[in-house]
């Protein structure tokens, strides 16, 4: 039970008090006895950074709002699209095509006026990763990349700032609670990070939409017992859900006095390029790439080459290029006595690394003329988007204004 008027990291700062509206507000937390006014007060003293306002930052956003952290600080630079909102439940359809920082801040505020949302559209990287979570008690990691994993860990280590990790894939999710005093980090768990075209994102290999509100939901939990200075951590221990089980394991994760940058001689002093180091060894079959401006005016001229989607076919009913062919990658290997190895050959995917694979394998088979879009179709909408966009805002200037008179007959 909290009995101290003292911060939730022992500090003797002051606490702010509540007003009137903010008790009844939170009113069934002050009922908790493990809670109460003071709990709440440390709430309401927080400051959190939530990286990341996707499928995680989604309800950890609004359930970390809700229960009156007083700062919260989002990073993001991304925009609402309609495949984010079946799990994005921060937005709705009238978002979609706006920054997502923009509408996550409105419904924030709409949903506690007492807090202050701190937006940062930036992507997070070595050069400002240090200034932006210095600021913060707490940092909620809702990235979907080993690359942000590994810099947000690195930068929480280096700062002495708690990070709250989750990850989810498909029906599986997993987090714990890393640089949490004398825990582990996440490089004791995962020193070195996957081969890049090994472990798919959630855009290449799909995700319930259910699973990251569950696990964002723990991860706010976690997140508030931490503040309010209650309960056990998850430092220590990996929790892993699977949803297909409705299942829950929990993993021991011991500190390794030989980590990189926690061990007891880091090597790791300040940050790195992290891109490069999830990159891996740099494959001497390096696939040539080419944008979406050069695939629409390779497409436009005469003897356009064959574009294959390599996709599933459930993928490509949602979403694909007119006049591309469906080879999805698992057939590709078969498929490759079918199509001819001098004839120029564009591949594209949903993000770009199952092309890449796949022009690596056809490569390896002589192909000579293989190039793959970079970004897919992911791209490719965004772009088509923002020509569509563009063309109603220019066609509303080209249309010359009505008179009163007429707005009035009509």
């Amino acid at each position: 039970m909290n009995a101290s008027p003292r911060q939730a990291d022992g500090t003797d700062a002051p606490l702010p008090p509540l007003t009137p509206d903010e008790l009844q507000h939170y009113s069934r937390h002050l009922l908790i006895p493990q809670i109460g006014r003071i709990g709440q007060q440390r709430l309401k003293a927080a400051r959190v950074l939530v990286i990341g306002a996707g499928g995680l930052g989604s309800p950890l956003a609004l359930y970390l709002a809700a229960a009156g952290v007083g700062t919260l600080g989002i990073v993001d630079f991304d925009t609402v699209d309609r495949s984010n909102l079946h799990r994005q439940v921060l937005y709705t359809v009238a978002d979609v095509g706006s920054p997502k920082l923009e509408a996550a801040t409105r419904r924030l505020q709409a949903l506690n006026p007492h807090i202050a949302i701190v937006p940062h559209a930036l992507r997070l990287t070595s050069d400002n990763a240090l200034d932006v979570i210095r600021d913060y008690d707490l940092v909620v990691d809702g990235t979907d990349n080993f690359a942000t994993r590994y810099l947000v860990n690195d930068a929480c280590v280096l700062l002495g700032k708690p990070n709250v990790y989750a990850a989810i894939f498909r029906f599986e999710g997993m987090l714990s609670v890393f640089a949490h005093r004398d825990g582990p980090c996440y490089r004791c768990l995962y020193p070195e990070p996957p081969p890049p075209d090994l472990v798919p994102s959630c855009a290449e290999g799909g995700v319930l939409g259910v699973l990251p509100g569950i696990v964002g939901a723990l991860q706010a939990a976690e997140a508030i017992k931490l503040l309010t200075g209650i309960g056990e951590s998850l430092a220590g221990r990996l929790l892993q859900f699977d949803a297909l089980r409705m299942s829950l394991r929990e993993f021991p994760v011991e500190r390794d006095p030989h980590c990189a940058v926690c061990g007891a001689r880091p090597s790791i002093r300040q940050l790195i390029d992290y891109d490069q180091f999830c990159a891996g060894p740099k494959d001497p079959l390096a696939v040539p790439e080419i944008d979406v401006a050069e695939l629409r005016a390779t497409l436009a001229a005469p003897g356009a080459p064959l574009l294959v989607d390599v996709r599933s076919a459930d993928e490509a009913a949602v979403a694909r290029i007119d006049g591309s062919t469906l080879i999805p990658l698992p057939e590709l290997e078969d498929a490759i006595d079918r199509l001819d190895p001098a004839a120029p050959l564009i591949l594209y995917c949903q993000g770009g690394v199952r092309s890449e694979r796949a022009g690596r394998l056809l490569m390896r088979g002589g192909f000579t003329q293989v190039r793959h879009l970079r970004g897919g179709i992911n791209a490719w909408s965004t772009a088509q988007a923002a020509t569509h966009v563009q063309a109603q805002a220019q066609a509303k200037t080209q249309t010359p204004p009505q008179s009163t008179a007429s707005r009035s007959a009509a």
